[in-house]
């Protein structure tokens, strides 16, 4: 049942960003907002939603590690399983200087969040976060590098978009309510810690956006936007999801984090930047190698 449950709260979660992104770029195009505009805010942070929504639940319900555990598995997930599939469907021939620059930015925040392990996370991260994802929205903005084909071009009337923004986020509550409670109950079932329910079960089922994304990309033969999606995705759940997380409590980061995973997350981000820099592409050979460390990496947290 718990598992059945999980299924449920995923498939809220998913439904629920795919809604709030719609009804949200209808209305940016009802206010005059540009559509590249919406696409840094939307598309990047729209598939990051669900990451956000299963953390503020967490944190909400003092189970902190779960929120951390999601954010980071969330992140390694996207960058050896969904880049692995996307690449193995269709290479990404064309790296352009911003991807290359979003992925130094993700291995900087991998050394913040080493970093973080001797204070915890409060308002005042949270302020410091919101108002540096801000500015890196605002330079993405200014290079105007996003592929506006990408967005929806779907177009719904003011009150339809405001109608779809709110049924999205209600999803997204009791989805997420329900994903982090039968994970947790999943946990305790079979004596698993929440920080590797996190790493795996939660991350995975939050990561699903981006590998629909990934994988619709790689079949219309644009993977560029994909990758960069990722790259952002990754961004915004470190300085967006963490950082707004921070609001709603005070918290710290697990032991096991700090002498594994992240340590995995960076060396998994080199990874791609060593591809971007040196064969200029992320070829059919990425994706075979990603495949196998991302389920060498859920063997090895279990095991």
């Amino acid at each position: 049942m718990d598992i059945f449950l999980a299924i449920i709260g995923l498939g809220l979660l998913i439904l629920g960003a795919e809604i709030v992104i719609r009804g949200s770029v209808s209305f940016g195009k009802k206010i005059n907002i540009s559509l590249f505009a919406i696409g840094v805010v939307i598309v990047a942070g729209g598939t990051s939603l669900p990451e956000l929504a299963s953390c503020i639940n967490a944190v909400l319900n003092n189970h902190s590690d779960l929120a951390l555990g999601a954010v980071v598995g969330s992140n390694i997930a996207n960058l050896i399983l969904v880049m692995a599939a996307t690449t193995t469907i269709c290479p990404i021939v064309k790296i352009n200087k911003n991807q290359i620059n979003q992925a130094w930015i993700n291995i900087f925040l991998g050394i913040v969040l080493i970093f973080m392990t001797f204070f915890y996370f409060n308002y005042i991260f949270g302020i410091v976060a919101i108002l540096t994802l801000v500015y890196l929205m605002y330079i993405q903005i200014k290079k105007g590098e996003l592929d506006n084909a990408e967005i929806d071009k779907n177009d719904y009337s003011m009150i339809i978009s405001l109608i779809l923004i709110m049924l999205g986020v209600i999803f997204l509550v009791f989805g997420s309510d329900l994903l982090v409670n039968s994970a947790i109950k999943i946990a305790k079932k079979y004596n698993v810690s929440q920080t590797v329910i996190g790493l795996s079960l939660i991350a995975f089922s939050t990561s699903l956006p981006e590998l629909v994304v990934g994988i619709l990309s790689a079949i219309k033969r644009k993977v560029d936007f994909a990758l960069g999606n990722i790259l952002g995705s990754n961004i915004y759940n470190v300085l967006g999801v963490l950082g707004i997380s921070s609001f709603f409590g005070k918290f710290s980061i697990p032991n096991i984090l700090v002498t594994q995973d992240l340590f995995f997350m960076i060396f998994v981000t080199v990874l791609i930047l060593f591809f971007m820099l040196f064969f200029k592409k992320l070829t059919k050979l990425y994706g075979v190698i990603g495949i196998c460390l991302y389920f060498s990496y859920i063997y090895f947290i279990y095991v």
